[in-house]
């Protein structure tokens, strides 16, 4: 049966009126009969002529008027899809699994297809994935087309509604929905934006980090050229990048440079670092530098803030390197050279007074070093406690484990008739006896997180650290005292330079100088790493407090387990691109397996063409990689880019989750990359 075309709303509402005005006509019609008989039928008669003539008006001109609706609304419709087609805003409508069903003149212009392209937006757009389209109604995203940047608007439009409104089609249970997509180009606002970020402040300073010392190793009439020419290189490497270099002190300057002239010195890797170090006029030791830049920070006050601390990290780890520091992330370039011992204790006196007032202030101190301590940590907090019991302050080291490459060293305190049986105690004990009149002390750590216990860093008030290594990113925030110095041999060569600074007679025992001797030992491998004069000088003060050499090689000697496990990591080592020894060593039925992990890098530099060696060791459920060199290779920032850290030829880190093998690859692709960066 065919249906009716029925008209409904105001239109239909319009054509009704006529006969409505009949009906209430003939209301009236009867009224007129009751007053007057005659004139009710004239007017029936005009009523019936009416009707007449309205029904026949009705019946004739219903198809020419809804023939004339369906042309004015196609002609409308036409009209409308014509605008839409030509409008200037670019307009695509999609399937729900991303099919191109119809675009615009604007739309197809910009991708470059003819009109009545069906296929999947992501053939044009490749970001524009299935995942992409699900979403709830709304959606925008990022795009890049034909070096032109774009943000596409997608919104949903449900079928249902269409269906509804058109009583073409029964919607019940149907679900599908087209996706509308607006292209809006961004490439000017972005292009604006990126030349704001480009002309934004970066403050710099720049300091030379062995000033003095290069002055005296060259002759007096020479000493104002050295000093020149240095001035040039730096003037005008700043120059060339379009900013502005002024000394503020003889050895320091404040730089000043958009971000755009940042970045070109980071291109470069900061080849002023080198550079510096070509300016020789007869001086013995070569110039280095250090640089800390501050960026992106909200306000140039800031920014100069950042620049402060990124000139404290590059000095804090040993110099001739740059720090660029901005509020997400710190970022290190160069630091390939040793950093040259200091010649005068000018700092190490200055550093024993400001330990000597806090601890007299404070009634109780407590000792901590790293987890896994080894003789170096367990030597300088013995130090420590010798300070602390010449000032009558009562001191406690906090170890939790005592493995076994301090186990011969904490067997010399076991005389309870010296010392206290809470001379060494765990972390929750310390933490019970942690409180404001007590002060902290940290040795051979300046990483917070592989402390013994963190938590008591948060704890104490007053914080001191002493530590050898190069600092990273996290440091110990907010310490009263902090004595870093990455030329130092050892934190046991730092005490024992500190134990002669203190007032009055610092009394040192056998035992403990043989803990402070042993600390030295193990940290420059026998004294053939990173040994200065001064190593020399803090090694003859502790022989003469007591140090005995062969009671300390018996200590220190391996077992049978330990000597067959490093011999078998030698055995194994793989030698990657003739350079890198690899290798893992055997933690079956060892106490201390990281101890010979790091025993074998050691043994691994002595391969002829070797220039770093990496061991990976598995201990309590994590994988330890002990990272050696010579002087080739900064082995200290491949450690980094593991979450690691140490020196620039003894360093190591902790990975979680992964095997040694596995540790062992990570290592290789870090290598890799580092070599293609120019980092190494």
């Amino acid at each position: 049966m065919k249906k009716k075309v029925k008209l409904k709303g105001h239109l239909k509402a319009y054509l009704q009126t006529a006969l409505v005005l009949g009906v209430i006509l003939a209301f009236v019609n009867i009224g007129i009969y009751f007053l007057d008989e005659r004139s009710g039928m004239c007017v029936s008669g005009f009523l019936l002529v009416y009707l007449i003539v309205i029904g026949v008006l009705r019946y004739r001109n219903k198809s020419v008027i809804m023939n004339e609706l369906i042309d004015f609304a196609t002609q409308y419709g036409q009209i409308q899809r014509k605008l839409l087609r030509e409008l200037e805003l670019p307009h695509i409508l999609m399937d729900e699994i991303g099919r191109i069903i119809w675009t615009n003149e604007s739309f197809e212009q910009i991708i470059h297809k003819d009109k009545g392209y069906k296929k999947p937006v992501s053939s044009v757009f490749p970001a524009v994935t299935k995942e992409k389209l699900i979403f709830e109604e709304t959606a925008e995203m990022e795009l890049s087309f034909e070096e032109r940047e774009y943000i596409l608007k997608m919104k949903k439009i449900s079928l249902n509604d269409v269906f509804d409104r058109s009583n073409l089609v029964d919607s019940e249970g149907v679900e599908s929905f087209l996706i509308a997509g607006y292209l809006f180009d961004e490439t000017a606002l972005k292009h604006a934006l990126l030349e704001i970020d480009d002309q934004s402040l970066a403050v710099g300073m720049l300091y030379i980090d062995n000033y003095e010392e290069a002055l005296d190793s060259v002759e007096d009439v020479r000493r104002s050229l050295l000093i020149a020419l240095i001035e040039r290189k730096i003037n005008r490497c700043i120059a060339a990048v379009d900013g502005i270099a002024r000394k503020t002190e003889k050895d320091k300057y404040l730089i000043l440079m958009r971000k755009k002239s940042l970045m070109s010195l980071r291109e470069s890797r900061f080849e002023l670092l080198e550079d510096v170090k070509t300016v020789n006029v007869g001086n013995e030791m070569a110039v280095t530098i250090s640089i800390g830049v501050g960026v992106d920070a909200p306000t140039y006050n800031q920014n100069c803030e950042f620049a402060r601390t990124a000139i404290d990290l590059a000095l804090g780890r040993g110099g001739d390197q740059a720090v660029v520091k901005s509020p997400d992330s710190i970022v290190y370039y160069g630091g390939k050279s040793q950093q040259m011992e200091k010649s005068t204790r000018v700092k190490a006196r200055v550093k024993a007074n400001a330990l000597q007032e806090i601890m007299t202030s404070k009634d109780k101190v407590l000792i901590m070093g790293h987890r896994l301590a080894d003789a170096d940590a367990f030597g300088a907090a013995v130090g420590i406690s010798c300070i602390a019991r010449a000032l009558e302050r009562k001191p406690h080291i906090v170890i939790n484990d005592i493995t076994s490459s301090v186990k011969p060293l904490t067997e010399l305190f076991r005389d309870r008739n010296v010392y206290e049986e809470d001379f060494i105690i765990g972390s929750s004990e310390a933490l019970e006896i942690a409180d404001n009149s007590t002060v902290l002390v940290v040795v051979d750590v300046n990483k917070p997180s592989i402390t013994e216990c963190p938590e008591l860093i948060k704890t104490c008030k007053t914080v001191v650290v002493l530590d050898h290594h190069r600092q990273g990113s996290e440091v110990i925030e907010n310490a009263t005292l902090s004595y870093v110095e990455p030329y130092a041999s050892s934190t046991c060569e730092m005490v024992a330079e500190v134990l002669q600074y203190i007032a009055g007679t610092v009394k040192v025992r056998n035992n403990e100088a043989d803990c402070m001797y042993s600390g030295i030992m193990v940290d420059t491998n026998n004294y053939t790493a990173k040994t200065g004069v001064r190593t020399f000088e803090a090694a003859a003060f502790l022989r003469r407090c007591g140090a005995d050499v062969t009671r300390v090689r018996k200590m220190f000697r391996d077992g049978a387990l330990e000597y067959k496990a490093k011999a078998e990591a030698v055995r194994n080592a793989e030698i990657y691109k003739n350079a890198y020894a690899m290798s893992i060593c055997p933690a079956e039925d060892l106490e201390s397996p990281t101890e010979v992990g790091a025993q074998a890098a050691n043994e691994l530099l002595g391969i002829n063409g070797i220039k770093a060696s990496f061991v990976a060791t598995e201990y309590n459920g994590k994988i330890y990689i002990s990272a050696r060199s010579i002087d080739e290779v900064n082995v200290q920032i491949i450690m980094e880019r593991l979450g690691g850290g140490g020196h620039l030829n003894i360093a190591g880190a902790q990975l979680m989750d992964t095997t040694p093998e596995r540790a062992l690859f990570v290592v290789k692709e870090t290598v890799n990359r580092m070599i293609e960066e120019g980092a190494i």
